[in-house]
C-alpha cells in the first residue's frame, strides 16, 4: 500500500488497484462489431496500475529523473492518462500544453517551460527538431506509438515491487504544469502542487457525489486523468478534441447509452449538439446522474432542453479556472430559480473555497488590506481563495503580481472575471475583466447586455465590443447570423435596438454588425473572441440605428 502521508496524487491508482483491481478503469474505442456496436479495449484498474508501472519503468530507463519538467505530447486516451500518472509516479513534472492554441503560441510556452525530457509521438518529435530553439532544453526524447491504445506493460517490464510504489511527495511539491487557453491573453503556465491536485478530488467528491464504480465520458481530454483518482471508468470518446464543435453527436450518445455513462463533463458546445441529436431523434439518456457543463455560460435553452433527454439526472455548471478549479457551481433545478438578464447565475461558492467581490482594478493589487469588499449587487471583480487556488505561474513572477493577492500567508486569485454576489449569497458572472467596454459614461458588461439580445428568436450567440480607445469607447453588437443581404440586415438591426431599448436604455448600443462564424476557444470552442470581433469591426461598416 501506498504512504498514507504521501500527497503523490498517483497513489489514487494504486489504492484502486489494491481495493478493486477487477473493475474497469479505462474503456478506449477502436472500431465497430458487427452488430454495430463500439468495440471497446478495456483495462482493469489492475492492469491500468501495471500499464503506468511499466512506462514508469520505461521513462526511468530512458533518464527521466525525479522534478525533471516533462512535455507530454501524446493522444488523449491510454496514452495521455498511463504518461501523466507514471511521471507523477516517479516524481516528474509533466507539462501540458494544448496543441490547439496555434504553432506560435505552443513554441512559445515550451521555450519558456524549458522541458528536459520530451515523451511525444513521431509527429511532436518532428515538431521538435524542427523548432530548434523552442525545445533547445530537451535532453531527452522518449518517442511513443500515434495509437490511442498504445500498450507498455505487453512488453513485460521486471520491476522491484519497490520501484513502484510512488515517489514520496509532500502536498507542497510541484506536480504539473497545466497551460491556460490564451482565450483573452497569453497563454500561461500554472504550477500546480500535488496538495492541489488532492484538494481537487475531494471538493469534486464532496461536490458532484462520484463515486467508486461510476462511468464517466470526459470530452475534454484532461478531465479523463480524474477518473482514475475517482474510482470511476473512463470511456474515451470518439472526438478531435482539438475541434470539439465538430464532433458528431451520434457517436457520443452511442457511448453514452452502451456504456451506461452516469457522468460527463464537457462544454456547452458539445452538450449543444448532443441535445439537439437528442431532441432530434427522441432519444432520452437515462443513466446518466449528472452532466457538468462548464468552458462558457450555459444557454437558457440547454437549461431547459436537459430536463428531456437527461430525465434521471441533473445538468450542473462549475464556475472556475485552470488557476482555480472549481469554485462555486449551479444546477438545473437552482437555475430555474435564477433566470433573468443580469448575467450568468454560476452558484453559491463550494464548500471550502470563498469568494470576494471588489473594486475594478487593472493594476497590480499586493495586499487585500489594499481593497474593499463591495456591497451585495455591485458589480466589481471577482476574487477567490481555497485550497484549489494555485499560489503562481510558472517563472512569469508579473502576472503573478497582477493576478495574486496575499493576505496573511493566503493567497486570494484574481479571476480576471466581472461579477456581483446576490442578497441570497449566489456569485453572478458579468463578463471578462478585459472585455468591458470602458466608456465615458461608465463601464458595460457583456454578459447583461448580450443576454437581452438572446432574447431575439434568430440570435443565439452575439458579442458586446468597444469601438474607439479605452475609456472613450463606443459599445457595439456583433451578431454571429448569416444576413442575406443589407436589408435584411437593417431589419434585424433595429428589431435588436428596440430590445435595447425596452430592457438596457442605459446602454447606447446604436451600431450592429453581423458575422457568419465567431472566433471562439480552442478548448471549449465556446468562449467567444470579442477582442478580435473589435477588431475585425473596424474594418467593418456596421448598420446604424
Amino acid at each position: 500500500m501506498p504512504d498514507l502521508h504521501n500527497a503523490n496524487i498517483a497513489r489514487f491508482l494504486s489504492m484502486m488497484a489494491a481495493s478493486d483491481p477487477q473493475a474497469a478503469a479505462i474503456k478506449i474505442p477502436r472500431g465497430r462489431l458487427a452488430d454495430k456496436q463500439i468495440d471497446y479495449l478495456s483495462l482493469s484498474f489492475a492492469e491500468l496500475d501495471e500499464e503506468v508501472s511499466a512506462w514508469s519503468y520505461h521513462l526511468l530507463n530512458c533518464g527521466v529523473k525525479r522534478s525533471d519538467r516533462t512535455l507530454v505530447m501524446v493522444k488523449p486516451g491510454l496514452p495521455l492518462i498511463a504518461c501523466v500518472f507514471a511521471l507523477f509516479r516517479i516524481g516528474s513534472i509533466p507539462v501540458v500544453i494544448d496543441p490547439g492554441m496555434g504553432i506560435k503560441n505552443f513554441l512559445n510556452c515550451v521555450s519558456h517551460t524549458q522541458p528536459r525530457a520530451l515523451v511525444g509521438i513521431p509527429i511532436a518529435q518532428i515538431l521538435s527538431r524542427l523548432f530548434i530553439p523552442s525545445f533547445k532544453s530537451v535532453k531527452v526524447r522518449i518517442n511513443v506509438s500515434g495509437s490511442l491504445t498504445a500498450q507498455l506493460r505487453t512488453k513485460i517490464y521486471k520491476r522491484a515491487s519497490a520501484e513502484s510504489a510512488p515517489a514520496n511527495n509532500a502536498s507542497s511539491d510541484l506536480a504539473a504544469i497545466l497551460f491556460t487557453s490564451g482565450s483573452t491573453g497569453a497563454p500561461k503556465g500554472v504550477s500546480y502542487e500535488h496538495g492541489m491536485f488532492d484538494a481537487q478530488v475531494k471538493l469534486l467528491k464532496n461536490t458532484y457525489g462520484f463515486r467508486p464504480g461510476e462511468v464517466d465520458l470526459p470530452l475534454l481530454p484532461i478531465f479523463a486523468l480524474f477518473d482514475p483518482a475517482l474510482g470511476m471508468t473512463a470511456v474515451i470518446p470518439e472526438l478531435n478534441p482539438s475541434k470539439p464543435a465538430k464532433a458528431d453527436p451520434a457517436k457520443l450518445v452511442q457511448a453514452i447509452l452502451q456504456q451506461k455513462v452516469t457522468s460527463s463533463f464537457g462544454s456547452p458546445t458539445l452538450w449543444g449538439l448532443i441535445s439537439e441529436y437528442c431532441k432530434k431523434e427522441k432519444i432520452t439518456l437515462p443513466t446518466l446522474k449528472r452532466v457538468l457543463c462548464a468552458g462558457a455560460p450555459v444557454p437558457s435553452s440547454l437549461w431547459e432542453d436537459s430536463v428531456s433527454f437527461i430525465p434521471n439526472g441533473l445538468m450542473h455548471s462549475p464556475y472556475g479556472a485552470t488557476e482555480s478549479l472549481p469554485v462555486s457551481s449551479i444546477n438545473r433545478i437552482d437555475k430555474s430559480t435564477l433566470l433573468g438578464v443580469r448575467g450568468a447565475c454560476v452558484g453559491k461558492p463550494i464548500e471550502g473555497m470563498q469568494v470576494k467581490i471588489i473594486p475594478i482594478e487593472d493594476g497590480a493589487i499586493e495586499e487585500l488590506g489594499a481593497t474593499q469588499s463591495l456591497a451585495t449587487n455591485q458589480i466589481g471583480e471577482i476574487i477567490v481563495s481555497g485550497p484549489v487556488v494555485t499560489k503562481e505561474y510558472d517563472r512569469k513572477p508579473e502576472a503573478t503580481r497582477m493576478s495574486k493577492i496575499k493576505d496573511a500567508g493566503n493567497i486570494w486569485h484574481r479571476m480576471g472575471d466581472c461579477g456581483f454576489i446576490d442578497p441570497e449569497g449566489n456569485l453572478w458572472f458579468c463578463g471578462r475583466k478585459v472585455e468591458r467596454v470602458t466608456s465615458i459614461q461608465g463601464p458595460y458588461f457583456t454578459e447583461p447586455c448580450e443576454r437581452v439580445f438572446k432574447l431575439h428568436p434568430r440570435v443565439t450567440r452575439c458579442a458586446l465590443i468597444g469601438l474607439g480607445e479605452a475609456q472613450k469607447q463606443t459599445p457595439a453588437l456583433v451578431v454571429e447570423l448569416e444576413v442575406s443581404d443589407k436589408a435584411e440586415a437593417l431589419i434585424l438591426a433595429k428589431e435588436l435596438k428596440a430590445l435595447a431599448t425596452t430592457y438596457i436604455p442605459d446602454v447606447p448600443i446604436s451600431k450592429f454588425y453581423f458575422k457568419n462564424h465567431f472566433p471562439v476557444d480552442v478548448r471549449h470552442n465556446a468562449k467567444i473572441h470579442r477582442l478580435t470581433l473589435a477588431r475585425w469591426a473596424k474594418e467593418q461598416i456596421g448598420f446604424s440605428v
